[in-house]
């Protein structure tokens, strides 16, 4: 007799080379284990067939489904709560649907759950790729575990497990903008990682362009720390002193020697400074602003046009505006 269900929550976005290989992986792993799984996709609004490769998935497979979503809500992070939503197993899988992250991981994954674990992560030893890229990557993490005020994992993406305890005190929170990965540390319960080492894309092509990636970074940054607000005090309070500085000495030179010096050049940069400092200040109050203006509307995280292999008997607790687009009377 199976121990439990397994949900394996899939965003995907133009990847229809991938959701057969995806699965074929999937089940490979779960036919040596004692364990029921499904495997949701959730599409966002991709512009190949890969909604047709998941319904031609579906018809095959009942513990198949898909979720498509009304338009392309940006990055991962929708789908992603989209999915857990949805899910009904007793712990949740994440993974990308490019297949960077080996399936074969969650056996693993599982097997540090059964000890006792809550939440499992796969953290990237290594990442192949663009030097470049990891570089980069490499640098993110580790300023964002220094500026954020909740004790972050450094190299651990989303790929990971969830016991399904840790997911309802996920899914009662009730911000607009989830950052998974933040949030999975923010919750606590007992968490370990396990390495692995990150593949690079061998079907199609990544949908994360250097903006998307920026727009990413700062999303968790802006989301898990203040501390750009505490350095906008910082040099506030070191530029006044210096300026207190300036004046006494001017003011003490003016008595000093009858004709002052006036430098209009240093006047140009002073007041360069100054102002790019100013514009630097507001553009991070800006991405608080903004971010506060985003939560106080309400709007729900996404919008559903579509549930494959839907099953009416299937036991959900979610919003009803979150899983279709119609109101129960």
């Amino acid at each position: 007799m199976p121990l439990g269900l397994i949900s394996i929550v899939v965003p995907v976005y133009n990847e229809e080379l991938n959701i057969v290989s995806m699965f074929e992986r999937i089940n490979s792993v779960f036919s040596k284990l004692n364990y029921e799984f499904e495997i949701i996709y959730v599409d966002n609004c991709s512009l190949d067939r890969s909604v047709d490769e998941i319904k031609k998935l579906a018809s095959k497979h009942k513990n198949v489904f898909g979720i498509v979503m009304s338009r392309n809500f940006g990055s991962s992070q929708p789908s992603e709560i989209a999915g857990i939503n949805y899910s009904r197993g007793d712990a949740i899988v994440l993974i990308d649907g490019d297949i960077q992250d080996p399936p074969e991981l969650i056996e693993e994954f599982i097997k540090k759950w059964e000890e006792g674990y809550e939440v499992v992560y796969g953290v990237r030893k290594k990442r192949k790729g663009s030097i470049i890229r990891r570089i980069c990557y490499k640098m993110f993490y580790r300023v964002f575990k220094k500026l954020s005020y909740v004790d972050m994992p450094l190299d651990a993406g989303d790929f990971g497990l969830i016991d399904r305890k840790v997911v309802e005190e996920i899914k009662n929170l009730k911000e607009n903008e989830v950052f998974i990965r933040g949030i999975r540390a923010w919750v606590g319960f007992r968490q370990c990682g396990v390495e692995y080492t990150r593949e690079d894309r061998m079907r199609g092509k990544t949908s994360y362009s250097l903006s998307g990636n920026i727009k990413w970074a700062k999303m968790g940054i802006f989301n898990f720390s203040y501390k750009p607000l505490e350095f906008i005090s910082r040099v506030a309070f070191v530029m006044t002193f210096i300026a207190m500085i300036g004046i006494v000495y001017y003011v003490v030179l003016h008595f000093v020697y009858d004709k002052t010096p006036y430098g209009f050049s240093t006047q140009v940069i002073l007041t360069l400074f100054l102002s790019s400092l100013q514009l630097f200040a507001l553009g991070i109050m800006g991405e608080y602003i903004a971010r506060i203006f985003n939560e106080v509307k309400g709007r729900p995280r996404y919008v559903i046009r579509e549930i494959i292999n839907d099953n009416s008997s299937r036991d959900r607790n979610e919003n009803s505006h979150e899983i279709t687009n119609k109101r129960e009377e």
